[in-house]
């Protein structure tokens, strides 16, 4: 069953439905980009919303060492994570749905008005030749009725006894003329009547069928193709849920790795004193005749009154403690067990950044030495400056250090610090005396490197002149054994067992 022969008399019910499909269309459009705005408002306000209740300043990255904090925040992570994947479905819809329909949309309007504009066509061309038809035939209608009538006049004339002869003659002469046009009208009629015949047998039989099938053809795809529409409605959010639930499931493992007993302890570790819990009172006998005005008790009360009240309500901070001095510098201000720690952390601190400036002070005497033996690559006394300014940073590190030291010691009363100063110092004593012997006891110090870390392949020839450096050949596969600390050097092991320092620039890392 097709349009074109079932509906071949029914142009403005179709013209009617098809027109009803596009509004369709159209509302489905509409429809997609509210729920893409209430999609876009949805992850703005998620999003807001993250902000607001992130953690912001040193108090609160302080409270996110603990777990209830931190997974807090990670939560907040993983809500912000799912306002994107929102963001990604309004923006999907929006470029797949809505770009994509409206732009079929304005094609089969087109199309549709091409359809319906040939049918007019061809009904105008009908209704053009029918009335030609028509006035054929009232023309032949008009002719005929004044042939019959001369006729007629032309019998009467005949038959009347007092007509002339030439009054006969010339009726007949004239019935005559009449029939003949009668006659030619009549062929012009019958003429007209069969090319109007064909005519609508061809636009009932050929153009209008082919023309409905070809709008039926439009809506057949208007449909399938929003019913594709339709599907990527769900398909569009259906791609983004397995990431939704990872972020859902984000969020309940951080409420799972929360642990009560680790924040509690943490909570101790953080606010501990130290301090020793107060003794008793002694009584004061004032009946022994003690005055008051002289009495130890009174003159002295004990400090640890102020103490006893483990909470105490807020106050507004007075003109006194606004002004207070700065903390102090070996942290005398804080506790004993928070001074322990802070002072702890302090020296690992200043750890770290002697060895990375005595990293660096090596570093600078290689080049150096390669430098004065390869002047081609470089002006030794360009390093001098860096070489300087390194040497000062670590004689303040040290210095720095061993002040923090001789704090700790003093908090944590000798024993325990005295460890920790042996430590450092030998540490510092011993990074000292390697920056002193780079070039010496190459062997010795690589035989203590049991496995690289990974391999290289030499793009160049390399000509290893200067001590601790070695000669490589291009395409040759190193081993490397040290990787480049920021100097443009690095060593590595050849197949033959030879190791040294070459060049970064010359090999390209394997993978």
């Amino acid at each position: 069953m097709d349009w074109g022969t079932d509906l071949w008399d029914q142009c403005d019910v179709i013209d009617k439905h098809t027109q009803s499909g596009l509004d369709l269309v159209d509302r489905y459009i509409k429809f997609v980009k509210e729920r893409t705005e209430i999609e876009q408002a949805y992850a703005k306000q998620i999003r807001s919303l993250t902000k607001k209740y992130a953690k912001k300043g040193s108090k609160d990255e302080q409270d996110c060492k603990f777990s209830n904090h931190a997974s807090f925040q990670e939560i907040l992570n993983e809500l912000n994570d799912y306002a994107g994947q929102r963001e990604l479905i309004a923006e999907n819809m929006m470029t797949a749905i809505c770009v994509e329909l409206t732009k079929y949309l304005r094609e089969l309007k087109q199309e549709r008005k091409t359809y319906l504009s040939d049918a007019k066509k061809a009904q105008q061309n009908l209704e053009s030749s029918l009335k030609h038809l028509e006035s054929t035939k009232k023309r032949f209608a008009k002719e005929w009725a004044e042939a019959d009538k001369a006729t007629q006049q032309a019998e009467k004339i005949e038959s009347d006894l007092n007509a002339t002869k030439l009054d006969v003659e010339k009726a007949k002469q004239h019935a005559h003329a009449r029939t003949h046009t009668a006659e030619e009208c009549r062929n012009d009629y019958a003429a007209q009547l069969q090319k109007y015949n064909k005519e609508q047998n061809l636009y009932y039989y050929s153009e209008i069928p082919q023309i409905f099938n070809k709008l039926q053809d439009v809506d057949e795809r208007r449909i399938r193709r929003l019913a594709e529409g339709y599907c990527q409605f769900s398909d569009i959010e259906k791609k983004v849920l397995p990431i939704i639930s990872k972020c859902l499931e984000g969020i309940s493992a951080a409420g799972v790795k929360i642990n009560e007993k680790q924040d509690s302890i943490l909570f101790i570790e953080q606010h501990k004193s130290g301090f020793e819990r107060p003794g008793d009172v002694e009584f004061e006998d004032y009946s022994q005749g003690i005055k008051p005005a002289t009495s130890d008790s009174s003159l002295n009360p004990p400090k640890v009154r102020t103490k006893l009240w483990t909470f105490n309500k807020k106050h507004k901070t007075s003109h006194a403690e606004k002004h207070m001095p700065p903390p102090a510098e070996d942290f005398s201000h804080l506790p004993p067990e928070q001074r322990k720690k802070r002072l702890q952390a302090k020296i690992d601190d200043i750890t770290k950044d002697l060895q990375k400036t005595q990293d660096q002070s090596e570093a600078l005497e290689k080049m150096k030495g390669v430098y004065e033996q390869n002047p081609q690559m470089g002006d030794p006394s360009s390093l001098e400056p860096q070489m300087t300014e390194t040497a000062q940073n670590i004689g303040r590190l040290r210095g720095e250090l061993a002040k923090y030291e001789s704090w700790l010691s003093e908090a944590v009363g000798g024993e325990e610090s005295s460890n920790t100063i042996n430590n450092n110092t030998q540490h510092g004593v011993v990074a000292a005396d390697q920056s002193h012997n780079i070039y010496t006891e190459f062997d010795d110090e690589f035989d203590d490197i049991e496995a690289p870390v990974g391999q290289c392949t030499a793009l160049y020839t390399f000509e290893g002149n200067s001590e601790g450096t070695i000669s490589i050949t291009e395409g040759e596969l190193l081993s490397i054994m040290e990787e480049d600390k920021g100097d443009g050097w690095m060593r590595v092991l050849r197949a033959s067992g030879e190791e040294g320092y070459i060049p970064s620039s010359y090999v390209k890392l394997s993978p």
